[in-house]
């Protein structure tokens, strides 16, 4: 069996780097030209009943032509690529990318292809996602099985460049679709040329490495009345501007633009000649946890990604409240990531939810003790479940002893339509919400 998975392993990156080669260096015309070629050799085979091997000549003479034409390509460049901070994973957006011909000669017929980093798997992870793939989807069951690479991160559309004069800079705009969360590595640009037969393209390849964060994608929410109120925490959280019930004092500081007139201490302005304020701690405000399951045996799950999406819609509207966030997960450890009201942005926790990935090795119990030992300090708990089983029941049971408001959402792959008992949360249906992969977007839109 291992043999057997390093021999497919092997055609696979053989057939992938085959595709991605005749797609560079051939044009759609060429791409006619080599299968016509293909064709004809295996016709060929046939003399005796075919007359396609006729053909294998002056084809392959079209080739050799086309392609001693593009040695001819010199060139030099100097490329300057402009990037967005961040995107969303599944909406394309355009950028800028400008080119400088450091050639004597003009440069025409010019297409810009952006090189991307290899993302072909290592074979560990191409092997796990092939087991669980034939584990979880039944033979013959084409509309479950997932024929898009799990691992391709974006793809991005050629660009016509306008013709450059020497010494002359030029602009084009590009369109990358980010397939998914995480980061878009750029090695470089590569400039094509093709021959004048217009069949083989000539490369010149400039590195420019760069780097891309693709955010995950939200969903929009309703208002809807999160669970939990203002609650006292000991010592408070300092913060430039206030919004909390208690104010207790701490230090004295600069005045800066945006502080209240009624905080300027002005003995201490007299003193030192510059405007000085009093600083104060908030003791009572409202903070949410918000709780992402990360335990599923699955490398590459649908139900995983759907999940930190729809986390990620919560954390943007929480933060819109004027309320702390606590994100909760277990990665290779326990994690705790707080935002809102001056500690961090909502950019910031998005960016920590790009790069989530699941969890297979630790036990669950390291997430239960993790929200246990926060659940003193929150008002209230957003759970975004999986899945329903027995583990997370008794998990979800614990915090409601503890007094806890809750809101439990649960992920479930597409097509399981049947009821899921609420379990500890009968005595608060609706506080209970079941999402179909497929349908997020619309049963999100009926939370209240």
């Amino acid at each position: 069996m291992s043999l057997l998975l390093h021999l497919l392993y092997r055609s696979y990156r053989i057939i992938t780097w085959s595709t991605y080669f005749t797609k560079r260096r051939f044009t759609v015309v060429g791409q006619g030209v080599l299968g016509a070629v293909l064709v004809a050799l295996v016709t060929a085979m046939d003399v005796d009943g075919a007359v396609g091997y006729q053909a294998v000549i002056p084809l392959g003479a079209v080739l050799l032509i086309a392609f001693v034409f593009s040695l001819r390509f010199r060139a030099r460049f100097e490329v300057e690529r402009k990037l967005p901070r961040v995107v969303t994973a599944g909406q394309a957006f355009h950028y800028r990318v400008a080119v400088k011909n450091l050639t004597r000669q003009p440069q025409a017929g010019l297409t810009l292809i952006e090189d991307l980093a290899d993302p072909r798997p290592t074979f560990k992870q191409w092997k796990e996602f092939k087991l669980d793939e034939d584990k979880h989807v039944r033979p013959f069951r084409f509309e479950r099985r997932n024929f898009r690479s799990p691992f391709k991160m974006a793809t991005v559309k050629e660009g016509e460049m306008p013709t450059l004069r020497r010494d002359e800079r030029g602009e084009l705009t590009m369109e990358l679709t980010p397939l998914r969360r995480g980061v878009v590595q750029f090695t470089g640009v590569t400039l094509a040329r093709p021959d004048p037969l217009g069949i083989y393209r000539a490369l010149c390849k400039q590195p420019l490495p760069q780097a891309l964060v693709v955010l995950p994608r939200r969903y929009p929410l309703p208002p809807i009345a999160l669970p939990g109120g203002m609650k006292y925490q000991q010592g408070g959280v300092a913060m430039a501007s206030n919004i909390g019930q208690s104010e207790e004092f701490v230090s004295l500081r600069e005045y800066r633009r945006g502080d209240p007139p009624r905080h300027i201490h002005w003995r201490s302005w007299a003193k030192a000649g510059k405007p000085i304020v009093k600083e104060f701690e908030d003791e009572f405000f409202v903070r949410h946890a918000l709780v992402l399951d990360t335990f599923t045996p699955r490398p590459f799950s649908d139900v995983f990604e759907e999940a930190v999406s729809v986390a990620a819609s919560f954390a943007c509207t929480v933060l819109t409240q004027e309320s702390l966030l606590d994100l909760l997960f277990v990665g290779p450890e326990a994690f705790c990531f707080t935002a809102g009201r001056g500690l961090a942005h909502a950019d910031q926790m998005l960016e920590i939810l790009a790069s989530v990935r699941p969890c297979g090795e630790q036990p669950f119990a390291l997430l239960e003790t993790l929200v246990v030992n926060h659940a003193n300090t929150v008002s209230g708990c957003i759970c975004v479940m999986l899945a329903w089983d027995d583990t997370r029941k008794k998990f979800i049971e614990k915090l409601k002893l503890l007094s806890l408001p809750l809101l439990v959402i649960v992920v479930r792959p597409a097509g399981e339509t049947q009821p899921l008992d609420p379990g500890p949360m009968s005595d608060a249906p609706e506080r209970f919400h079941v999402l179909e992969i497929g349908r997020i977007e619309e049963q999100l839109a009926k939370l209240r």
